[in-house]
């Protein structure tokens, strides 16, 4: 039975939304800090497997993605979690200067360049960022993320240290001294997961895991789940942790999960193999610590939920290992 997270298992959580959080860990592709005067615009391309995030250092401008539209402001933060193309500029109607990767521009380091936009109107500032997310664990969360995470600078009650962190980044960009671009590729990663975090207070407003998480009852029969994956794991055990009847508790679940009880029990279990397997873990290892009789039991599990044998995920590309196992586990 698996009770915690220990040096040699930390795939497995022993806090259920931080152990979620723990998976997205963020590597820097590329960071832009960009200078315009309206009227202004850009196209942000599409990049599979990225988020593209937006820090307003000055002015104003407006992103559009997917049909939403949405306004920022010095110290604003816009986070694009799902690779989509959107569009950025000084206002609705503005025109659209051309992709962003494709227009002349500064490089100050392979990763790291200045865009400027001279439209010789009011100016604005921006410290753009594309990041992907290094561990396949990570889609477990994104799938359910919106188009666009808006964060308000001066919610600073609602954001917790965003705020600051989103200041240093502007005060860096502005600036420009002499390891800036350490400073603001660094702290970039952690405004994207602070980003994610100011989202999961006042998150889980329709069906999924993460509604089923936070509910009083079944909720602590989720976390326990999560806690102990190998536990033998029944609909009527899980009832019981929700100090549910076992029809109350299942009903109950799929109308917050979206899935039976024990399908997500099954979509878990395979959710923390494929994070474990793109880590190195080893296949027997993972069918003791996730509740199965042998190795066979396990594998055939594996591939009834996840669609391929374990054997191929651990040959897999580990940016890629697990999207079939997330998406279905995050319901």
């Amino acid at each position: 039975m698996v009770t915690a997270a220990t040096p040699d298992r930390p795939w497995t959580p022993v806090d259920p939304v931080g152990g979620v959080l723990a998976d997205l860990r963020i590597r820097g592709v590329f960071y832009c800090r960009a200078e315009a005067t309206a009227p202004w615009g850009v196209e942000m391309p599409a990049l599979d497997g990225c988020m593209s995030f937006h820090v307003v250092t000055e002015g104003r401008c407006v992103l559009e993605v997917d049909g939403v539209r949405c306004v920022l402001a010095p110290g604003d933060l816009a986070l694009v979690p799902h690779g989509r193309g959107h569009l950025l500029r000084s206002g609705p109607d503005a025109p659209i200067a051309g992709r962003a990767d494709l227009l002349p521009q500064q490089y100050l380091a392979e990763h790291y360049s200045v865009l400027r936009l001279d439209g010789g109107g009011a100016s604005a500032g921006m410290v753009c960022g594309v990041v992907q997310p290094d561990r396949p664990g990570a889609a477990h969360l994104l799938d359910l993320l919106p188009p666009v995470l808006h964060v308000e600078g001066r919610d600073a009650a609602r954001a917790g240290w965003l705020p600051v962190l989103l200041g240093v980044i502007a005060d860096e960009a502005r600036h420009d001294r002499p390891g800036s671009e350490a400073v603001v590729t660094r702290l970039a990663d952690v405004v994207v997961i602070q980003a994610v975090r100011a989202w999961l207070d006042t998150a889980a407003t329709g069906p999924g895991w993460l509604r089923a998480l936070r509910d009083p009852q079944v909720g602590r029969a989720v976390a326990q789940l999560h806690r102990e994956p190998g536990t033998a794991w029944t609909l009527t055990r899980l009832a019981r942790e929700a100090r549910m009847s076992r029809s109350s508790f299942a009903a109950r679940f799929t109308e917050l999960a979206g899935e039976p009880a024990m399908h997500y029990v099954a979509r878990w279990r395979m959710h923390l193999a494929t994070v474990a397997l793109a880590d190195g873990a080893r296949v027997g290892e993972l069918a003791r610590h996730l509740g199965y009789e042998s190795e066979a039991a396990f594998s055939r599990a594996y591939k009834r939920v996840v669609g391929v044998p374990p054997v191929t995920a651990t040959r897999r590309d580990p940016d890629h290992a697990g999207a079939p196992a997330a998406a279905g586990a995050a319901g």
